[in-house]
């Protein structure tokens, strides 16, 4: 959701400002709050890998009288392009995916690699279909709340300290793959506690049981804040955006810290660096060369994870301090 921004905004670069709708699951579509080119947001109910044909045809058929001109249609799933279907838009844009002719009436090659940046694919569909390929593009930007900062921090009981703070997100969805072990996370968390530094952990509740296993593993453990699971994404993007630094997996959270402005590493193992990147100014990657990466798998199929466990928290305090030391964006 976060590299679509850069689509959107490109939408309303346009000359003839279109009114965008954006139909998404709530989880994403809260994100889709922070983007002023987004004029209204239908919240889907659907559950993941189910059909709910019933319900896509119920709100399809609601749509109608929004007399939309086209529709873009981002994921490569059938389902995906139900919706807009029922909805009957005329001009229905999308990558050739799951069996889905007819659905689609405007469908563009599919990419054969992972290697091209995903937001140049979400841009490319917002052009027209002889359009040269995207090189350049706008950069995820996130509006942020900083009240909500004080509010989250009164509400765990904790307070702010008058230090800069480094986001440690060390979760990743997907699976152990994009994981940078805990203990690499504790060493660039000691770097900045030595410095006099607050750390704060983000992530989901199932990144609780790593976040106090690097909390165990620092130095000054009172000077970590815990927010696993404890927070909304509304909360998180402003937590991120108050930060001084960020250092995350390869994760929504990632997208999110470097579209907020935030100096943010990503580290990446079974991910591709070139194809989900954090955008920005602001943001970099560290990662290791390595004959079987990416292999985008959800958990090693070599049983090491090298990629991760050999790649040394040096770089990434390395690559972290470069981003400091350049000039505020």
């Amino acid at each position: 959701m976060v590299m679509a921004h850069c689509l959107f905004q490109t939408l309303k670069s346009r000359q003839v400002d279109p009114a965008i709708t954006l139909a998404a699951p709530p989880a994403t579509a809260r994100l889709a709050h922070r983007m002023p080119e987004i004029d209204e947001i239908v919240e889907t109910p659907f559950q993941h890998g189910r059909l709910h044909i019933t319900d896509r045809f119920r709100i399809g058929r609601s749509l109608r009288g929004h007399h939309f001109d086209q529709a873009i249609i981002l994921p490569g799933s059938l389902k995906a392009a139900l919706l807009p279907f029922f909805a009957k838009i005329p001009i229905r844009t999308g990558y050739r995916g799951e069996s889905r002719w007819g659905l689609i009436n405007d469908p563009r090659p599919r990419p054969s690699t992972k290697e091209d940046p995903m937001a140049a694919r979400f841009v490319q569909l917002g052009l027209a279909a002889n359009a040269p390929a995207v090189s350049t593009y706008p950069h995820p930007h996130l509006a942020t709340r900083p009240d909500n900062v004080q509010q989250v921090f009164q509400r765990i009981g904790k307070s702010i300290a008058s230090v800069p703070a480094i986001a440690i997100c060390p979760g990743a969805e997907f699976g152990p793959a994009k994981r940078w072990p805990e203990h690499h996370f504790a060493v660039v968390a000691n770097h900045f506690l030595t410095q006099g530094w607050q750390v704060w952990l983000l992530g989901g509740e199932r990144d609780r049981t790593v976040a106090q296993k690097i909390i165990e593993n620092c130095l000054e453990p009172k000077h970590c804040v815990d927010l696993t699971g404890r927070t909304s994404i509304d909360e998180a993007i402003d937590l991120l955006a108050h930060a001084s630094a960020a250092v995350s997996n390869d994760s929504g959270l990632m997208h999110v810290a470097a579209a907020t402005g935030t100096p943010v590493v990503g580290i990446f193992g079974a991910s591709s660096e070139h194809h989900t990147p954090p955008l920005g100014p602001m943001a970099a990657t560290v990662s290791l060369s390595l004959s079987c990466r990416p292999c985008f798998a959800r958990h090693c199929p070599l049983g090491h994870k090298q990629c991760l466990e050999t790649l040394e928290p040096d770089r990434v305090i390395a690559s972290l301090s470069a981003l400091l030391e350049k000039p505020s964006q």
